[in-house]
């Protein structure tokens, strides 16, 4: 059996495409998502519930996706950015799109993953969550950009085997 895949940022970008209905202007390269600085985070894990992948988007791009698939207008990206905080209904959207997103890893003969959390921005992340957040391990970060909503920063972290 091989190691959980890293999908590729076409992969990524293909996917949310498809979800959200919309394109997404997507750029490598981009800084690391901090959740610190108020992010949405999903931990996958395997069937020995150890954890193999987070994914984190900042509060831009999380309220923004939350909100360009569930058709809630773009004012409502504006006022979770100023006040540091998605609305319960952008937190379900987003939480599905991650459950959707676990496709991603879940390549021929790689360990079969599942979406197992999400933190929203503002409360706390789980210790091993974080610290394999925050390493230099296989990773995908990238800007994306929804025309009308907004966007932000979106980080791919698949655990060492």
């Amino acid at each position: 059996m091989n190691g959980t895949p890293l999908p590729a940022a076409l992969e990524v970008r293909e996917l949310l495409e498809g979800l959200v209905g919309r394109d997404f202007d997507t750029k490598t390269g981009g800084p690391m998502v901090d959740p610190a600085k108020g992010a949405c985070v999903a931990e996958y894990v395997d069937d020995q519930m150890q954890l193999a992948a987070v994914i984190a988007a900042d509060l831009g791009l999380a309220s923004a996706a939350g909100s360009a698939i569930g058709l809630i207008p773009a004012k409502e990206v504006e006022a979770s950015v100023r006040y540091k905080e998605m609305s319960a209904a952008q937190i379900e959207n987003f939480s599905e799109i991650l459950n959707v997103m676990a496709s991603l890893f879940n390549a021929d003969g790689a360990p079969h993953l599942r979406l197992t959390n999400v933190t929203p921005p503002g409360q706390a992340l789980a210790a091993d969550a974080q610290k394999l957040l925050m390493a230099y391990v296989p990773r995908l970060d990238v800007t994306m950009e929804i025309p009308g909503y907004g966007g932000g920063a979106l980080s791919v972290v698949v655990a060492p085997d």
